[in-house]
């Protein structure tokens, strides 16, 4: 079972690169399913139900967010209609929105999982114990169980990989927008990456205008974001599983350009 996990969309650009290179990625992958992190989909922050129709009706089959969901705050309401995305399973009980699904494939069901870090995060129940759970929750059937962890800092992240190592088929990290370079197998067979990366704005700091971001940084003042434009990237990894054991066999890090509009 081939399993396509794409990088955090940044607003209009990175929808457009998603749209236009999502088939070309699932033909050269045989992609069985298709997981994306969309919290920044709708103008770099947030979700809208629009924009989750759109990604569902070009062929992505979860997607996931993190700790700007609630950004456009009119999703709060519009997530309940929104069946295949997730908001992180470890937020306080109470919310809105579910923080894990199984999806079914040509090869058997695969469960997605949304967790959320605590290290330099907003507040969130501790995601180690909140996947405990979700994963006493999930029918034994279900062998592939992917998680999409959305976390800041590197070190809660490979904590978390070798926690659940042999117990989930991968852990991809999110959030960070930048891509790192350790895609691995870990000892007792789950996949594993830092983080994944952006789909969104190349010339850019995160996927957003470079000037503002400097002035916040060279002044200490205030300055509204915008997404960039210009030629765009897109960032994913292919994870490859046995849907018999949950194991992965191999997992691959994917970049693609795709010009300026």
């Amino acid at each position: 079972m081939n399993i396509l996990l794409i990088g955090d969309i940044i607003g209009r650009p990175g929808r457009r690169a998603v749209t236009r290179l999502l088939p070309g990625l699932i033909e050269e992958f045989e992609a069985h399913l298709v997981v994306v992190n969309a919290e920044n989909a709708a103008g770099g922050f947030g979700m809208s139900r629009q924009i989750y129709d759109q990604l569902v009706g070009i062929g992505v089959d979860v997607l996931t967010t993190g700790n700007h969901v609630w950004d456009r705050k009119e999703f709060i309401s519009e997530i309940e209609h929104c069946e295949r995305l997730l908001r992180p399973a470890n937020f306080f009980p109470g919310v809105p929105g579910k923080g894990w699904i199984v999806a079914e494939t040509e090869h058997g069901p695969a469960a997605v999982v949304n967790m959320e870090g605590r290290v330099y995060m907003p507040p969130v129940d501790c995601p180690f114990r909140g996947a405990d759970q979700v994963l006493s929750e999930i029918d034994p059937d279900v062998r592939v169980i992917i998680m999409d962890f959305h976390a800041e800092a590197t070190s809660e992240k490979e904590a978390m990989g070798y926690y659940l190592d042999g117990k989930v088929s991968a852990v991809i990290g999110t959030h960070t927008h930048v891509t790192t370079a350790d895609p691995k197998i870990l000892p007792h067979g789950t996949a594993y990456m830092s983080d994944v990366g952006m789909t969104g704005p190349r010339d850019s700091v995160l996927g957003f205008k470079i000037q503002p971001v400097l002035d916040r940084f060279l002044t200490g003042m205030p300055r509204r974001l915008e997404t960039a434009a210009g030629p765009v990237e897109l960032n994913a990894a292919c994870v490859a599983c046995d849907p018999k054991t949950g194991k992965a066999l191999h997992i691959t890090a994917i970049r693609r350009e795709l010009d300026a509009e």
